[in-house]
């Protein structure tokens, strides 16, 4: 059998180059005069040490201002950008460039270096060779976007208008389910050359938003929402039991997020947690539901109650049924409660007020 390519660390399948960027980054390095190659080297991790220096650090080690490493750095970028080795390895940049129009034309850096390079020092190398082609733009990580890499300025302008548009629309707390919110993003789209409209594509680009985020149960929303904000034991919770999609026993809501989530999660904790969030209502014997659906808290007292506020005297078996909808008790527990004429009183006719 064939050997499976393995993927890179976000899941993008790997992309080969057929050059060899080892040497390709020699050369040209070679291309630039002593001071500034030793500045690239540090700055692009491309020595011995992977590590990334910054302007500062290296101004510090050197006695020069953090200014002065800019320029140096800039003088040893362009003496490479005019040197023969460079235009020698045109055809390289042009494959970088197929390369990166094959992921979507605009893409993540994080996922464009896991793709191009197997390891920390190779996507150093491949890092410095996109900073040297201006074909090649990068927009820096801000409040709403991450760092990314794209080939054409107007695609990605029409795909940064379409995030932030997206983002508008979605409420503030509710998820919506993957391939409604790509339609939706899809509409956002229509500028946009369809032949980048495949799904793979689609999801890399929700990926550069930093405020539209997905959960595990492939729900999307704003990245603030609760239900896509998943960080302890009560979010994976309400996870495990939305998708389940009826009331659960505390306990298996824990065994659910151990074996669904691989998240550890101890009995006793999930319960006290269940207990302490407004989301979750205890509707039975350690059965707990979700108040989205229409579950309210409160004893069986308390539902009696309000089933009597909203609807006005009935008759035991009407009462009994109501409750039903709303806690998995026994009839028995139900009537006991009823028949508490410190809170509930029966009439002449046979039906039942609150007191």
């Amino acid at each position: 059998m064939p050997r499976k390519t393995k993927r890179a660390d976000n899941g993008t399948k790997p992309i080969r180059l057929s050059f060899d960027d080892t040497a390709l980054v020699k050369r040209l390095l070679a291309a630039a005069p002593e001071r500034p190659r030793g500045i690239l080297v540090r700055r692009f991790g491309l020595g011995a040490n992977v590590r990334r220096e910054t302007l500062e650090a290296i101004g510090d080690r050197s006695g020069i201002t953090r200014e002065r490493v800019r320029q140096i750095e800039a003088a040893g970028l362009e003496a490479i950008r005019n040197s023969k080795a460079c235009k020698d390895a045109c055809g390289a940049f042009e494959e970088l460039a197929k390369a990166i129009e094959s992921l979507g034309s605009l893409v993540p850096e994080e996922e464009l270096l896991a793709a191009l390079g197997k390891d920390e020092r190779a996507r150093n190398r491949l890092r410095f060779l996109l900073v040297l082609d201006a074909g090649f733009f990068r927009e820096r990580e801000t409040d709403d976007f991450v760092a990314r890499w794209h080939i054409d300025q107007q695609t990605a302008k029409k795909i940064h208008a379409a995030l932030v548009n997206l983002y508008a629309a979605l409420p503030d707390d509710r998820v919506i389910p993957e391939g409604e919110l790509l339609d939706h993003f899809l509409d956002e789209l229509r500028e946009v050359n369809d032949a980048y409209k495949r799904e793979e594509v689609l999801k890399r680009w929700l990926s550069i938003s930093k405020r539209i985020g997905k959960n595990p149960l492939a729900e999307w929303g704003r990245a603030s929402a609760p239900a896509i904000r998943t960080k302890g034991i009560r979010d994976y919770a309400y996870l495990t039991i939305k998708r389940h999609g009826k009331p659960m026993h505390f306990s298996e809501v824990a065994k659910t997020i151990s074996t669904v989530f691989s998240k550890k999660a101890h009995v006793a904790t999930t319960h006290n947690e269940l207990i302490k969030d407004p989301r979750f209502v205890l509707v039975g014997r350690g059965l707990y539901a979700l108040t989205e659906w229409g579950y309210a808290p409160g004893v069986v007292r308390d539902v009696i109650r309000k089933v009597l506020e909203k609807e006005g005297p009935l008759k035991r078996e009407d009462i009994v049924q109501r409750v039903k909808q709303a806690r998995f008790v026994k009839d028995n527990t139900i009537l006991v409660n009823l028949n508490d004429p410190r809170y509930f009183k029966r009439t002449t006719d046979g039906r039942y007020t609150a007191v």
